[in-house]
């Protein structure tokens, strides 16, 4: 149930083919892309309508389409809910409304060409037609500071040992651990609500006491947050902050 989600430029090595699928009636491009570093098979379907599996160490290209044709009815939930989704500005500006913290605030025009929203106020230098970039980064920045400290706060509290943490522009996931202890968050997650954030925090704790998504790890997860299925509900029902969307493993879990 969680897309498994400091800055890094780089991501994992990886080497992509190109083919189609059936999904429906309709013939869907599907891009299938080897990354060393995964450990299952991964559907997602891509805001452009692409259909695109990762294949894990040792996977081949066989069974990733043989994986992605087993989840053809949930690609085709997928695009009905794509298709039903109100298309967003790409461009903020003066008036609009954004979520930060879990509230919808605006942003509003401030005194010496500053902007405004929830509380933040931030100078802007250039061009004013589209804020988004500025905001962004002023909301990146705010995620590097905020977020490991509570994530460290979180670990002490339930005696697990953390290696390494990064704050990363993910497209797809909220959060991710490693079997080495890192985990990375989404600087996004400074939009979603205190209790929403903390789920993320401890689902992916948890991955350091089980390193999957089995009944086990789910009972892990809920004896530390019993209203877990809330925020999941938040999330799907926000998924949008994600560009990419939600995604499916190979084990099922959405």
């Amino acid at each position: 149930m969680l897309f498994d989600l400091f800055f890094r430029r780089s991501e994992p090595t990886t080497k992509s083919s190109v083919d189609e699928v059936l999904v429906g009636a309709r013939q869907v491009p599907l891009l299938m892309v080897r990354n060393p570093q995964a450990r299952r098979y991964l559907l997602r379907l891509r805001a452009d309508g692409t259909a695109r599996v990762t294949i894990p160490r040792g996977g081949s290209l066989t069974a990733a389409r043989q994986f992605v044709e087993r989840n053809s009815p949930w690609l085709e939930q997928q695009f009905q809910r794509l298709q039903l989704q109100p298309s967003k500005p790409t461009t903020w500006k003066v008036g609009m409304e954004i979520l930060f913290r879990g509230e919808a605030v605006r942003i509003e025009a401030a005194e010496n060409g500053k902007i405004s929203f929830g509380g933040e106020t931030l100078g802007i230098s250039g061009s004013t037609a589209d804020l988004r970039p500025a905001i962004e980064n002023h909301l990146r920045k705010s995620a590097t500071r905020e977020l490991p400290p509570r994530l460290v706060q979180l670990a002490e509290l339930h005696r697990l040992t953390l290696t390494r943490i990064t704050v990363r522009s993910q497209k797809s996931r909220w959060g991710s651990c490693s079997r080495r202890g890192t985990i990375s968050l989404n600087w996004r997650l400074i939009q979603t609500p205190d209790f929403v954030r903390d789920y993320i925090f401890l689902h992916e704790l948890m991955h350091l006491r089980q390193m999957n998504h089995s009944a086990r790890f789910w009972r892990e997860v809920e004896s530390v947050c019993p209203d877990y299925q809330t925020a999941e509900r938040w999330l799907k029902e926000h998924s949008g902050l994600l560009r990419l969307g939600r995604a499916r493993d190979a084990d099922g879990v959405v």
